[in-house]
């Protein structure tokens, strides 16, 4: 199935590959998505009758996930108050730091925000063609995935502590090598070697997505590098420019 939301980074082109490359189901017994986002991987991916966890740093985007899960008619009727208009837009951003929203109406604004946003970058008003109606009549699917997904809200190195073990498979897709002032978490060239220091060591599989940048071929170098190319989400069908990216993995 698909994700109900575009992201920053989101892997709705590669999550086929990624998949394919996942160790036979019998080897592992829990599945953690440490940097979540859209969940497009978690989502194209058969549901495991093992331990599945989302995770994300975002609290705005944990909340929506799990108002998803919980509160899915609600956050649904909230929906149906927003009108596609500049001006609400401004407010549903100014509004997610007021206090006195309850996590419905904060959850209702911040999908709103992500919707209907320019490239989903959650900053700039969209002026392209959108459809909030289908997003809206989608979620009760979304909160059917969910019903058996841990939900967490944690840093990663925190995360993977919790849940490292010999059978945990852990799939990362960190904000990419120069494109870190696009997530409002904040990474830096510290936390991508933090990252590094920290997969090095684990009980459990890893398998690590990243743009093609020297520094990270560099660390992972003792580790299988397959490379990826795929059009540009930028480029035009017509003039299509290909990116290139990394899937990295421990097995």
């Amino acid at each position: 199935m698909n994700s109900f939301i575009a992201w920053i980074g989101g892997k709705k082109l590669l999550r086929k590959n990624i998949i394919k490359m996942f160790p036979e189901e019998k080897e592992i017994d829990r599945y953690i998505e440490v940097f979540g986002g859209a969940g497009w991987v978690l989502f194209g991916k058969e549901p495991s009758k093992h331990l599945e966890v989302y995770n994300d740093v975002d609290s705005n985007l944990v909340n929506l996930y799990r108002c998803i899960k919980y509160h899915c008619e609600a956050l649904q009727e909230e929906l149906d108050w927003l009108l596609i208009s500049r001006e609400q837009f401004f407010d549903c951003k100014n509004q997610l730091d007021t206090r006195g929203l309850t996590d419905i109406q904060r959850a209702a604004r911040y999908l709103f925000i992500i919707k209907i946003s320019f490239g989903s970058d959650r900053r700039t008003f969209g002026t392209n063609k959108k459809n909030l109606a289908n997003t809206i009549e989608y979620l009760p699917q979304i909160k059917d995935r969910l019903k058996n997904v841990v939900i967490e809200n944690k840093d990663f190195e925190s995360l993977i502590k919790v849940y490292d073990r010999p059978g945990a498979l852990f799939y990362l897709d960190p904000p990419y090598v120069g494109t870190e002032k696009y997530y409002d978490s904040g990474f830096d060239t510290d936390d991508h070697i933090r990252l590094n220091t920290l997969l090095k060591g684990i009980k459990g599989k890893f398998i690590l997505s990243y743009n093609d940048d020297e520094m990270i071929r560099e660390l992972y170098r003792d580790f299988e590098i397959v490379g990826i190319s795929r059009n540009s989400n930028l480029s035009n069908k017509t003039n299509a420019e290909e990116y290139k990216e990394l899937v990295i993995k421990n097995f």
